[in-house]
């Protein structure tokens, strides 16, 4: 008899301790936007590493600060040619703006062809943000280099076309492998990825 009221009781606090974990130890849900958005962030990396070479180095997800200016690059490329940043979007649907907007319109159209308009951040602006924001962090510690600042939009739908719009595999392979006239050395290179990592 006692056993079973043991076992009556563990039970039972086996079963309070599991509504509390799931009351207040769940998980956050994650909104599709930025759902989509680590996506998007996954597929990037997948690209890029398609054209890494040997002796090139891509980090991820990397949080930068200088004089209160923050920033998170989405991908940075180091290699003996250069440091690179590429912020990647996966925006859906029909984007409109300029090079010069702060922000772009985003159409899409729904299962129920309803139209839906948002603004989002021109993400060229942002990429030449963290760009400067980059260099001048990189120079406080004595590194003085050009930065490349590109825009890969996963859906190709961006309104405008410029050598900072990446729109295939091929294009990034252009950027971090030919366009640029730095040169890095082995040294160079090796302090750069130690700061960022």
């Amino acid at each position: 008899m006692a056993f079973t009221f043991a076992l009556i009781g563990i039970f039972i606090l086996i079963l309070i301790l599991a509504i509390v974990w799931d009351k207040f130890y769940q998980k956050p849900e994650i909104r599709p936007e930025v759902r989509a958005g680590k996506q998007g962030e996954k597929e990037a990396v997948r690209i890029i590493e398609q054209v890494l070479q040997e002796g090139d180095i891509l980090l991820s997800n990397i949080c930068v600060c200088y004089r209160e200016k923050e920033t998170e690059l989405d991908n940075v490329i180091i290699n003996n040619r250069g440091v690179f940043i590429i912020e990647v979007k996966n925006y859906s649907g029909v984007l409109v703006g300029s090079e010069d907007d702060y922000e772009w319109t985003k159409y899409k159209i729904s299962r129920g062809l309803n139209i839906y308009e948002k603004r989002v951040r021109n993400p060229m602006k942002q990429v030449k943000r963290q760009v400067y924001i980059l260099s001048r962090y990189l120079k406080c510690y004595g590194i003085r280099v050009w930065i490349d600042g590109y825009v890969l939009l996963l859906n190709n739908n961006s309104p405008i076309h410029n050598n900072m719009i990446l729109e295939s595999s091929k294009a990034i392979d252009q950027a971090i492998h030919r366009r640029s006239q730095n040169s890095l050395n082995k040294k160079t290179v090796a302090a750069i990825k130690e700061l960022l990592m």
